[in-house]
């Protein structure tokens, strides 16, 4: 992909004020102006900012109804009535029913966990979990990562006798259902002042709040943070403010002593002998607990994250990794197709968004399809299949373009939608799917700004080979975990040479090992540019060349600095 390289040089003002952060701080300036960038101007913010604190956490009983919730646990409880958590079936309502069901399992042996059938029952609240509920003698319901939008099927439990408390982050709609407790900070009336919690975030919120109310210590809640780690990363929320505490501590815990379960996973993964980081979490951890509900039922990932015995624990990692590999298969499957039918599209229509139909695909792979295409083609993208006489979708979309009043201006063609500004699910008759398309191609025509679907590199900061140290990369690790308004910072290196030793590496010859030097330093810098083998030839060439990339440590040996290269150009002439 061919990127527009955007980087703004620093004004003399904020290079001052960027240098005086750093000698403060006693790191380099570029690490001074990336504080700056994320708002942090004195070195006891800076501080906060490096060792988040749990003592930083947000009192929960700012949240409008916290205390009604934490009432009706008190009260099933006291009754013994028996409690059911429920949550959907992605990492997010995985890990957030598991954090809810383990930690009041120390309170009470009369509770069960439930994640609908991704096939059968669909997203949210269903009927048939709530007939579950009923048959099972359940008085309590809490819900997490879902539910803000299952007004009838609420009122039919609440009919049935059975209460639900609503842990979501999706955005709601004017009425609200009847349950007895609604945590959501998107609210309208909203009273809690973090908006960007992942619903497992609110699950934790809501168990912080019933051990403050029943004196329980808060160092029992500190081994929940793996699975709130988990679900930060994986639904790609926001990492600063309250999230940066949660993901900064969770993923603490992960390294220093995650539950059975995740460890499990860990394993299965390769990542015992090293640091697990959110990117591991992203690329490795989050799918296979996804990859349950995709392809059996998230249930199964639910049972492995609250398990105790290792061995067990062990095998049901096996059976999540075997879901992923057919998953990967299906994955890699439907995005040639879909890959196919976009480029077929009418090459002169200026195609803004894309929204495409088969009634072959996988349900429970088109989400992840609709990433690929957003990611390849730089469009909102809407993947849909069927399911009986019903259109099933999944949406995605570019930095700074809101998918979700995209698909919310065609609400009337629709039977259900939710989610974020980057990501949504929908569902309509398959004989709307045309008008849909039409409709909601011409709202992103109309909405979407033309820099926002251009492939854009947006750069942090030019560096010097000079200035790239084994002490600047340990500084660089400090801003720590990275993610979505705290991203890995994106350098810029200009008129850099190779060394003689560049090569192709990779089992298809696809990636290029370089090592590069510059004209201001004898520091040889090694590098890997992935997928870029096509410029290999330029690169021999010996003319100079931009690069930009992150820098990080090398994996194969421990301590070393590395460039991971993302993209190459020719030096324009001095």
């Amino acid at each position: 992909m061919s990127y527009k390289w955007n980087y703004e040089p620093p004004t003399q003002e904020r290079a001052e004020a960027a240098e005086a952060l750093a000698a403060e701080v006693n790191i380099h300036p570029v690490l001074g102006g990336l504080l700056l960038d994320r708002g942090i101007t004195n070195a006891q913010e800076a501080k906060r900012f490096f060792r988040p604190q749990l003592s930083e956490l947000l009192d929960p009983f700012l949240f409008r109804d916290m205390h009604l919730a934490v009432d009706r646990i008190n009260q099933a409880l006291g009754r013994k009535e028996r409690i059911l958590v429920y949550g959907d079936y992605d990492v997010d309502g995985c890990t957030a029913v598991a954090l809810v069901y383990r930690f009041l399992q120390h309170f009470t042996s009369n509770i069960g966990f439930y994640i609908p059938d991704r096939y059968e029952e669909g997203y949210g609240v269903s009927r048939q979990g709530v007939d579950y509920a009923h048959s099972t003698g359940v008085g309590l319901i809490i819900v997490l990562d879902c539910g803000i939008k299952a007004n009838e099927e609420i009122a039919y439990a609440k009919s049935l006798g059975i209460d639900f408390i609503i842990c979501d982050h999706h955005v709601p709609d004017d009425e609200l259902p009847p349950a007895v407790a609604i945590l959501n900070a998107k609210r309208t009336d909203a009273t809690y002042p973090y908006e960007h919690l992942s619903g497992c975030g609110v699950g934790f919120k809501l168990m912080q709040a019933f051990a403050i109310n029943n004196g329980i210590p808060f160092s029992q809640l500190v081994p929940l943070l793996d699975l709130c780690a988990v679900s930060i990363a994986s639904d790609i929320v926001p990492i600063l403010g309250e999230n940066r505490v949660l993901a900064y501590h969770g993923l603490r815990q992960i390294n220093a002593n995650p539950s059975v379960g995740l460890h499990a996973i860990i394993e299965i993964c390769g990542l015992l002998d090293r640091e697990v980081t959110m990117s591991d979490i992203i690329f490795k951890i989050g799918p296979r607990i996804n990859a349950s509900g995709r392809i059996q039922n998230g249930g199964e990932a639910v049972a492995l994250l609250v398990e105790k015995d290792p061995d067990r624990a062990h095998r049901m990692a096996l059976q999540i990794n075997a879901y992923n590999d057919q998953r990967k298969d299906l994955d890699k499957e439907m995005t040639q197709e879909a890959n196919a039918i976009v480029e077929r599209l009418d090459p002169d229509h200026e195609q803004k968004a894309i929204v495409i139909y088969s009634e072959e695909w996988h349900k429970g792979v088109i989400g992840i399809v609709a990433s690929r295409l957003t990611e390849v083609f730089c469009r909102p993208s809407v993947v849909l299949t069927r399911t009986d006489d019903m259109a099933t979708g999944s949406a995605r979309s570019v930095a700074g373009f809101d998918v979700y009043s995209a698909i919310a201006s065609c609400r009337d063609l629709l039977e259900n939608f939710g989610g974020h500004t980057y990501a949504a699910g929908l569902s309509m008759r398959v004989e709307n799917v045309p008008e849909f398309k039409r409709r909601f191609e011409a709202y992103v025509n109309t909405h979407i700004e033309p820099d926002q679907i251009e492939p854009e590199l947006h750069i942090d900061a030019q560096l010097e080979f000079k200035d790239i140290t084994h002490r600047f990369m340990l500084d660089l690790r400090r801003f720590a975990p990275f993610g979505p308004d705290n991203q890995k910072p994106l350098f810029m290196t200009r008129r850099v040479y190779d060394y003689g030793t560049s090569k192709v590496v990779g089992h298809n010859q696809e990636h290029i090992k370089l090592e590069l030097v510059d004209n201001k330093s004898t520091n040889v810098v090694s590098g890997i540019a992935f997928g870029q083998s096509a410029q290999a030839r330029f690169i021999k060439s010996k003319s100079p060349l931009d690069i930009c990339y992150t820098v990080e440590e090398n994996s194969h040996k421990r301590g070393e600095v590395q460039l991971q290269i993302e993209a190459i150009r020719p030096s324009e002439a001095e």
